[in-house]
């Protein structure tokens, strides 16, 4: 049933998009947390940085495999309930990280489950953004949406290494455990309060605020019916080399971004040699700079989309930016200086996520109403990438060195650039006869026909 209106004009689209921005900071300050709370958990239990790796490694292989369930789950059910339900799991499972009792000889078993378990929980959380995009935003403003949602990620892992240092030094590594759940769990509770499905369903949005979201989607309108919707079959996603090649270069992309995420900050303290405090700063740069560089890529993106068509905007800016952080990351770590290579690496970690937004606006336009699946598909790509990076890494720097580490991530910023270039935007998945047009009047006269 279609809501009442609000009467004027009004921005509802933006607002939630701003909540699930603040949703991924909190599942990145989740995620991260243990890389900062790390070295005191390692030296309370007695662990290895090989087995340190095998307990970052564990969330993102729960990630990874349960990306395209995810998706799925949000293609049939919706954004707002299954972001809900994925952040209180999430919640419950980074407070079960806390409790592993001291002394104990399974310490290692059970963070690597509880990790798993999170990382299962996550898995919902970009594939679902990604399914609200697809009904909620169109697609002359897709770029700045997920510029803005994944600048959430920068956030979250940004505040991670001060905000968990200090609870860490006040009130010891558990405590910052509790504090991410109890966050996590309020901000799902109000996402599930104030967000819709559509916006044909939420009573917030005016008429002409409903009129102008629906002259740019790539949807039909039997999208606001989730439960009709008749999905992309598995075959048709699986041999299609646009999604081929874009979850190849995320699996790039993936790798890179995790040795910030889960190494960056144990290697300023224990390679660059830096104390707890100044670590905590040069950590907390890359996160920033994703931050900044992924709004910054999605305005971009966005704006030569509109003038250049979405292979320029989309693809060929992902190309550029994912080489240029390659180069970056290769002279960064090749720096003999602490500070001068943090710098330099957080502007490749920045330089990196100004390709961010092209994934995801690019799978929405592909995929339609299978959004959810087909960059659940794609995300699982990035992870796999993040889990073998949280291993692999580790390994590389004990046999030859970290400067090596930096290097093949250097290498595999390249190979995603390369994918970038086989990818043609315009092509859907399943609706082939109706290709992604560049006009809004012929995308609404597709609708009126339909």
């Amino acid at each position: 049933m279609t809501a009442t209106r609000s009467a004027g004009t009004t921005n509802v689209r933006w607002f939630l998009v701003l909540w699930i921005f603040l949703l991924a900071a909190i599942a990145f300050l989740d995620r991260v947390n243990i890389s900062i709370a790390g070295p005191l958990i390692a030296k309370s239990y007695e662990l290895s940085n090989l087995q340190l790796g095998s307990v970052f490694s564990a969330l993102l292989w729960g990630y990874a495999l349960f990306q395209t369930v995810g998706g799925r789950l949000a293609d049939r059910l919706g954004p707002r309930r299954v972001l809900a339900a994925g952040v209180v799991w999430w919640g419950i499972f980074t407070a079960l990280t806390a409790i592993v009792p001291p002394g104990t000889r399974l310490a290692l078993v059970w963070f690597v489950i509880v990790r798993f378990m999170l990382g299962a929980g996550e898995a919902v959380m970009f594939p679902a953004s990604n399914q609200f995009l697809s009904r909620w935003i169109p697609k002359q403003e897709r770029g700045l949406a997920n510029g803005l949602i994944f600048s959430g990620v920068g956030i979250g892992a940004g505040l991670s290494p001060p905000l968990i240092s200090y609870l860490m030094l006040n009130y010891g590594w558990r405590a910052s455990f509790w504090v991410c759940s109890v966050v996590g769990l309020v901000a799902g509770a109000v996402w599930y309060m104030i967000s819709r499905d559509t916006p044909a369903e939420h009573p917030g949005v005016s008429a002409s605020e409903a009129a102008f979201i629906a002259s740019g989607l790539t949807l039909s309108s039997s999208s606001n019916q989730p439960s009709r919707l008749s999905l992309v079959p598995w075959g048709k996603v699986l041999t299609s080399k646009d999604v081929m090649a874009t979850t190849v270069s995320y699996f790039c992309f993936g790798y890179v971004a995790w040795i910030f995420f889960s190494w960056f900050y144990i290697y300023l303290a224990q390679v660059r040699g830096l104390n707890l405090k100044s670590s905590a700063f040069y950590a907390m740069l890359p996160m920033l700079a994703m931050a900044v560089f992924c709004l910054i890529g999605g305005k971009v993106s966005d704006a030569l989309t509109k003038a250049y068509g979405p292979r320029l905007g989309r693809c060929v800016l992902a190309s550029i930016a994912l080489l240029g952080a390659g180069i970056f990351v290769a002279s960064g770590a090749l720096a003999e200086n602490a500070r001068v290579a943090s710098l330099i690496l957080a502007g490749g970690a920045g330089t990196l996520y100004v390709s961010q937004s092209s994934f995801w606006s690019v799978t929405a336009d592909l995929a339609g109403h299978s959004s959810g699946s087909v960059s659940g598909l794609m995300n699982m790509g990035a992870q796999i990438g993040g889990a073998v990076t949280a291993q692999l890494t580790p390994w590389i720097a004990k046999d030859f060195g970290w400067t090596a580490s930096f290097l093949v991530a250097a290498g595999l910023c390249v190979l995603g650039s390369v994918m970038w270039l086989f990818v043609d935007p315009q092509r859907r998945l399943g609706d082939e006869e109706t290709p992604v047009l560049h006009g809004l009047a012929a995308d609404s006269a597709v609708r009126k026909g339909a």
